[in-house]
């Protein structure tokens, strides 16, 4: 499908806006993550990707990913707690001006991972510091992409990880 964006292994980048460039998920979009309750970085995440959403549209997204039109408009509504991160980042590349969704992944992981390094955190001390609503091998696994994340359980720990920074 011609302009699919959605996460493919083993398939070459497009580019959707030849020129463009690339703009983060998370990176640069949400610099007071640390600062803020897992809730209201959800909030954020939620308008970030509704205004995609009215940016591209429904259909056009729907086409481009794979998603069927109800996840996609769970978007636009901002019920994004139980999406994942994988429909999340495929949405997200829809947009202008963004980069593909594996990057998207990949960045995002990224965020998490390095987070853990900067604030010397590992994932027992991350599980006991988000008062263990994921255990140790289930956030090392999510972190890793190795099992899907919900965007809940992602801003659950981004807060605390970028909290733990300063």
């Amino acid at each position: 499908m011609a302009g699919r964006r959605f996460l493919n292994p083993g398939r070459m980048t497009e580019v959707k806006y030849p020129g463009a460039i690339p703009m983060p998920m998370l990176r640069g979009e949400f610099p007071d993550a640390g600062e803020q309750s897992s809730e209201e970085l959800l909030a954020a995440y939620s308008t970030v990707l509704a205004e995609t959403v009215e940016t591209v549209g429904v259909e056009e997204i729907v086409a481009e990913t794979g998603l069927d039109q109800a996840t996609v408009t769970a978007f636009a509504d901002g019920d994004i707690a139980d999406r994942t991160l994988d429909e999340a980042v495929a949405v997200l590349a829809t947009g202008p001006n963004r980069p593909d969704a594996d990057a998207l992944q990949a960045e995002a992981q990224d965020i998490l991972l390095m987070g853990m390094t900067t604030a010397v955190m590992d994932v027992e001390s991350l599980a006991s510091g988000i008062d263990d609503e994921l255990e140790p091998k289930e956030i090392q696994q999510k972190i890793e992409g190795r099992y899907p994340v919900t965007l809940a359980e992602y801003a659950l720990l981004h807060s605390h990880i970028e909290g733990e920074k300063r």
